[in-house]
């Protein structure tokens, strides 16, 4: 197995993935608590035999104790098993999923003892897959009786098999500054087109120069990430949300794909209303820090920003926000289709006590989402009336909770859900990285759209071909 990942981790680690989003700098944290041996053990002749010595997990993590609460939640685990330590392996201070991802495939490649691992998005999840660093969960899904596409609200299925369950349910949203939309006499939208939202951020955007204000930024595409922000009349389809299709072929003749590359062009040169993107490229623009000093006045982002959407010691928050649901291309479309974001828990494949690991993975993505108590669980066992409280705990570890606008947050959670979720294919970075190159020589006013088109069009062609090879 690990001769299977140093021959694949090299061309890995020099493809920029998909960076998601964690919070700020904090502590490292590991627990270690002593507890008493397991008295569980297996019944089932084809499992693992449980050892009455005491186990521990090391769980490899880019979440910081910030933003996911390790604390607590993982004592909240030891004191109801006994005889398990969970040792928390935080690969980044400041829970940046690139630095961490490059971490974790060194400790892989350096065959550490990993017995957890957790991925932030589906590229990084389906290419470490292909590297064999994920064992298969669908016996011990089995022996528990249940299905992933009906307990939870993410589909984790890759070719037929379960490799990871999932843990937050992070839809994206638009964070609205809402004294700028009082003092422009704009509302908080319920439910909203692309075009609406552009003729929001052209009547809010106000200024000029190093002082001007935007009516919007939009944190990407950058290195092969961030692509959520050039499919974004891709997202809110019921199918075809991706740049592949569920067969493997190329999805870019999708007249969204192109109807995307319009929008970005029509808001950034023409209305002059969103953050160019060559300002956010050379000046390395942070999304929070755009938001949160009232640079711009919306933000499309996901909600893991709910722990920080009522300001931290870092980040404040000095005026009222607001939070109106992902847009829709057309107004008879159906509300609420967006992308969404999760944490993929694995069991690592190299893992001398997977069945203790796998017990760990399905409370922590189930009771344990709720003990954490920082995002909204994708476990169904969550229901709609209980996101108001969820919000209300999340909110409470804020600094200005009264300052968020809990009636529209909460609206807009209960109303969001996923497209259809395309497994990625292991190669998926290298697509993202090829379209995000072209979309600079768009933006950046090197060649036009149906160009950027064509060009994108063929060169995912042809890395689909190299990979069936």
């Amino acid at each position: 197995m690990n001769k299977k990942w140093t021959a694949g981790l090299a061309g890995v680690m020099l493809v920029g993935l998909l960076a998601g989003c964690g919070s700020d700098k904090t502590d490292d944290t590991k627990t270690t608590t002593d507890t008493n041996a397991s008295t569980n053990t297996s019944t089932d002749t084809k499992e693992e035999t449980k050892s009455s010595d005491p186990v521990n997990i090391r769980l490899y993590t880019y979440g910081t104790e910030e933003a996911y609460n390790w604390n607590k939640t993982l004592t909240a685990y030891q004191d109801s098993h006994p005889g398990v330590t969970v040792e928390l392996v935080q690969l980044s201070e400041k829970g940046d999923t690139q630095e961490a991802t490059k971490k974790l495939d060194l400790a892989a490649a350096s065959s550490e003892q990993i017995d957890v691992l957790m991925f932030s998005d589906a590229a990084a999840y389906a290419q470490r897959v292909a590297l064999g660093m994920a064992a298969p969960l669908d016996e011990y899904i089995t022996k528990d009786g249940y299905k992933v596409e009906e307990d939870y609200k993410v589909d984790t299925h890759l070719n037929g098999k379960v490799y990871a369950l999932p843990g937050k349910f992070n839809p994206w949203y638009v964070l609205l500054n809402k004294d700028h939309l009082d003092e422009a006499g704009l509302t908080v939208p319920t439910d909203w087109t692309w075009d609406e939202y552009a003729d929001y951020a052209k009547k809010l955007t106000k200024g000029e120069g190093a002082t001007k204000r935007y009516g919007t930024y939009f944190h990407g595409p950058q290195n092969g990430g961030w692509m959520e922000y050039l499919k974004l009349k891709m997202e809110n389809q019921p199918e075809g949300s991706e740049f592949l299709k569920a067969d493997g072929s190329s999805n870019l003749d999708d007249p969204n794909f192109k109807a995307t590359l319009e929008l970005r062009v029509k808001m950034e040169k023409e209305d002059k209303s969103s953050v160019p993107y060559s300002d956010m490229i050379s000046q390395k623009l942070a999304y929070r820090n755009q938001f949160f000093n009232q640079s711009v006045s919306m933000l499309t982002i996901g909600s893991w920003m709910n722990t920080e959407i009522g300001g931290t010691d870092k980040v404040p928050l000095t005026f009222h926000v607001a939070v109106a649901p992902f847009p829709k291309n057309n107004a008879s479309d159906p509300t609420g289709l967006t992308p969404v974001t999760t944490d993929y828990v694995a069991v690592s494949e190299t893992s001398k006590h997977k069945e203790e690991a796998y017990e760990f993975v399905r409370w922590y993505t189930t009771e344990g989402q709720v003990v954490q108590g920082k995002n909204i669980p994708a476990w169904n066992g969550v229901k709609s009336d209980q996101v108001a409280s969820i919000i209300d705990t999340i909110l409470s570890g804020t600094k200005n909770p009264e300052l968020v606008d809990k009636a529209s947050l909460v609206d807009t959670l209960v109303k969001s859900k996923a497209s259809q979720i395309i497994a990625p294919a292991s190669y998926q970075a290298e697509v993202y990285k090829a379209i995000n190159e072209e979309y600079e020589k768009l933006i950046l006013e090197k060649q036009d759209i149906d160009t950027t088109v064509a060009n994108a069009k063929k060169r995912v062609d042809e890395i689909i071909a190299a990979n069936k090879k």
